[in-house]
């Protein structure tokens, strides 16, 4: 077989440290690849005013997969401050490099599975009855609609004369903002499409009935967000009804939702959610199964494909030697990208190697430990990255 070639972009901070020690679990689990390196990050944006280089989006057009680390992004004062001097004044425009990436390939469909690994100190638990102690058993898939929404970048301050005057043609504005000076108002719009919101829906059904399970939850804001969670949950109602009769749709809340994670998450198997809300939801299941070192994600779109960790760059803990930061999200995201490539054998083998060392116990990093990140960790037994990168290893020979 041909070796597959993967984008790999380390990005900023403990990306560098993380994807590393992936890509020491996909050799040793015997997956043949060549790895390219893609530039992507801060670095880039500094110097070159382009966080996403041009060279970088050409790997990726040529060889559909990538594997993703993490990036620093910084307000827009921060980020102007922060170009060569050389750059300034010249209409560059920080943009965050992983969003523009998910637009320009149409990586649409975002799947951020949350799942409880035994024997995790980090586990979440609730008092049950009799003052009995519970450790709900979470299994959920986070569908989120990952190119639109909030995240979709139409966004003015000082809105021009047309935006402006098409925003003074609806009721509510009218009433409600026409007192504000044109200078002072920021405006940022939430625009869902039916095309892209059915096939996250659709991702999310199949997913449902691949597994077995019986719901699909809805988790926006249709009482308040008529127009755009409304569609949302509207084409959710009739994909069950036409095409996936066995599946029921619930429907919840956003805000109620997250008070609903410390009651009874086990109980939500495939969540479903616009971009802003389906960021939110995930990190709220991640803190129930471990935290950002246990959460991974896949974004994928009809050719393209490319697989993160939801945490960011860390930048506090990039510098430290040793590195202290826990690599499993990191490892399980590759993880995903071996399923998406039919490597499914391969990627139950991790997967059970990162089970079997957690359930085990004696190999820890500083945040399975509940310590804060210092470099003094290691004189309390905690393992660094390599050294947990090393546990999982072990245990797939």
């Amino acid at each position: 077989m041909t070796k597959r070639t993967i984008v790999a972009m380390p990005g900023d901070g403990i990306g560098k440290n993380v994807l590393k020690e992936s890509v020491r679990v996909l050799d040793a689990v015997g997956f043949e690849a060549n790895y390219v390196h893609g530039d992507i990050g801060w670095e880039f944006w500094c110097k070159e005013g382009n966080p996403l280089p041009d060279r970088t989006l050409r790997l990726l057009e040529e060889h559909k997969t990538g594997l993703f680390g993490a990036i620093t992004s910084k307000p827009k004062d921060k980020a102007e401050a922060e170009l060569a001097p050389e750059l300034k004044d010249k209409g560059y425009v920080y943009y965050s490099p992983i969003v523009a990436m998910r637009q320009k390939y149409d990586l649409d469909i975002c799947m951020r599975p949350c799942k409880t690994f035994k024997g995790n100190p980090l586990n979440f638990i609730r008092r049950g009855p009799g003052n009995t102690i519970e450790e709900p058993e979470i299994d959920t898939m986070i569908f989120r609609q990952n190119t639109e929404g909030l995240y979709g970048g139409v966004e003015w301050t000082n809105p021009p004369d047309q935006v402006y005057e098409a925003l003074m043609t609806h009721k509510k504005f009218k009433e409600n903002f026409a007192w504000c000076p044109r200078p002072e108002l920021a405006v940022s719009t939430r625009i869902l499409t039916k095309k892209y919101t059915t096939r996250i829906i659709k991702a999310a059904f199949e997913y449902a009935k691949t597994k077995g399970f019986n719901y699909v939850t809805v988790c926006e804001k249709p009482n308040v967000i008529r127009e755009t969670s409304g569609m949302m949950l509207k084409i959710a109602q009739e994909m069950s009804k036409n095409e996936f009769p066995g599946i029921k749709v619930q429907d919840t809340n956003i805000d109620a939702q997250m008070m609903w994670l410390t009651k009874n998450p086990e109980t939500y198997n495939v969540v479903v959610a616009s971009n802003m809300f389906g960021d939110i939801i995930s990190d709220g299941f991640a803190g129930l199964v471990g935290g950002l070192g246990f959460a991974c994600s896949a974004n994928i779109g009809p050719e393209v494909a490319v697989f993160e960790p939801t945490h960011g760059s860390a930048p506090k803990y990039a510098g430290f030697n040793p590195s202290i930061v826990n690599p499993v999200a990191m490892i399980l995201s590759a993880c995903m990208m071996l399923e998406h490539l039919g490597e499914n054998e391969k990627a139950k083998r991790i997967y059970d190697a990162v089970a079997s060392v957690v359930l085990e116990g004696k190999v820890r990093t500083y945040d399975m430990m509940k310590l804060s990140g210092n470099p003094d960790v290691f004189s309390k037994g905690a393992a660094t990255t390599e050294q947990m990168t090393d546990a999982i290893i072990a245990k797939l020979k």
